[in-house]
């Protein structure tokens, strides 16, 4: 059973971000699926290593659309990025060196902020794109 599903209330209307919303949210449940079956570190650090290369480009996409139609949260927006990028990466820098293991802490936090960012500073984002025409089933930032 998945740790989290994807649900249209979490939906931007705006295709690239809800697309890789849900790919995020597929990296989370097959994280938890690896930390269930007790898979290898080998495995678990790949898949943490996956949601952060995969979280940078998600978060890039974000801005872009952002700065190119100047939207007024940029900045704080990418300061929680900062901020969530700054803690996996601690996370992912102590299990690493052995000083912690995966705990259902660590997966409760990611799966959290996930959620809190998609259905609070994400679901701002939507409406200010879609009153300039960024709907985008097909668009892409510039």
């Amino acid at each position: 059973m998945p740790l989290l599903e994807w649900s249209d209330e979490f939906s931007c209307n705006v295709k690239d971000i809800d697309d890789q919303h849900r790919s995020l949210i597929g990296m989370l449940n097959e994280l938890h699926r690896a930390m269930i079956n007790g898979t290898g570190q080998e495995t678990v650090a790949s898949i943490i290593g996956q949601m952060m290369d995969y979280t940078s480009y998600h978060f890039s996409t974000e801005e872009r659309y952002m700065a190119l139609h100047s939207y007024p949260g940029l900045i704080r927006h990418r300061s929680e990025h900062q901020d969530f990028v700054r803690a996996v990466s601690r996370f992912r820098a102590q299990y690493e060196a052995g000083r912690i293991g995966l705990s259902i802490d660590v997966l409760r936090f990611l799966s959290s902020w996930l959620l809190n960012h998609i259905q609070g500073s994400d679901r701002s984002l939507g409406p200010f794109l879609n009153a300039r025409g960024v709907c985008g089933y097909g668009a892409q930032p510039s």
